[in-house]
């Protein structure tokens, strides 16, 4: 029997507990541990069985495990250990800042190749899924435009980015589409639209106690790469509401491509999502890549990748045979 792939989750935040039990569907994959900046012997796992480890130690597991899934935010963790763990295990992460993307991926990949290793970078559904879908859209129809539109729902990235704020102690980000505009696409228009026109963001934010509400505000508002481009509304409420009315963590959203063909006909292609649990989701396209990213490894690739560089026979555990027998 094939031994199974080895994972190390670094992170136990909501991204962190959905791989843990997206790995239990996987049978080829098993958890060896948790890695935190936290006390270990605060973090309970939802299998109590699997150890958790400061990530101090991290280095004493070169060997025993065969991909890190990290699930740290992209605004402050993934840029420093991104690089830094991909030098010594292969790994994939979900940074999600789009703007800081090419960068991003140029420091992991001179780390990932200096090591001899395989990072899977900016793997979810956006950046992930969706860019595929783009990428097919401009590829069929090249003469056309795109259009991508989130929500409504909770981004965890954002959300992470306002409560790095001082004077937040808690909060939530919701991404919310513009109708108008999605129909407009629909029916073909190829209108151009702003930023503010595709999206409004909104904030539901509780205070730490004596930070002022203003400040706050403006920092959020004003905040390159999520919401300085935007119409952002931001709430400040009680612990007590925060906990009643925003503790689920729904998202979605819509690519579109409209374009003609080469005699004039024209063509729309829409792929959606509607997630009950944008982590849950997330999280299950993080460990369908590190399949793809041992894979690799096992293949003698090295280096930052992305999801254009992995073909999709890699992410199933079904051989080739079973995959062109039973999907193709």
């Amino acid at each position: 029997m094939t031994s199974k792939i080895r994972v190390g989750i670094v992170g136990y935040g909501n991204l962190g507990r959905g791989v843990e039990a997206a790995i239990t569907q996987n049978p080829d994959m098993r958890l060896v541990g948790v890695f935190t900046r936290r006390d270990p012997e605060t973090v309970t796992l939802a299998d109590p069985s699997i150890p958790v480890h400061s990530l101090d130690r991290i280095e004493s597991f070169v060997g025993a495990i065969d991909v890190l899934i990290l699930c740290g935010g992209s605004r402050n963790d993934l840029p420093e250990q991104g690089p830094t763990l991909a030098r010594r295990f292969c790994t994939v992460d979900s940074f999600d800042t789009h703007a800081r993307i090419p960068e991003y991926f140029a420091a992991v990949d001179e780390q990932a190749r200096a090591g001899g290793k395989v990072a899977l970078i900016s793997v979810g559904w956006d950046p992930g899924l969706f860019s595929i879908n783009r990428l097919f859209g401009e590829a069929i129809l090249p003469e056309g435009a795109t259009y991508t539109f989130w929500g409504k729902g909770l981004s965890q990235g954002h959300s992470d980015a306002v409560r790095r704020v001082p004077g937040v102690k808690m909060a939530v980000q919701y991404t919310i589409p513009s109708q108008e505009a999605i129909e407009r696409v629909r029916q073909g228009e190829l209108p151009e639209l702003t930023t503010r026109e595709r999206h409004q963001r909104e904030c539901f934010v509780v205070l730490q106690e004596g930070a002022d509400a203003a400040e706050v505000k403006e920092a959020i508002v004003t905040m390159p790469d999520y919401f300085a481009d935007y119409d952002t509304t931001v709430h400040f409420i009680d612990e007590d509401t925060m906990q009643r009315d925003h503790s689920a963590m729904p998202h979605g959203g819509f690519v579109i491509r409209s374009g003609k063909t080469g005699n004039g006909p024209t063509h729309v292609i829409e792929y959606s999502l509607a997630l009950n649990s944008n982590p849950e989701f997330t999280s299950s396209v993080l460990v369908a890549y590190a399949r793809a990213a041992y894979r690799l490894h096992q293949n003698g690739e090295q280096g930052a990748r992305t999801v254009f560089d992995v073909a999709p026979g890699l992410l199933s555990p079904k051989s080739p045979e079973d995959l062109r027998k039973e999907l193709l």
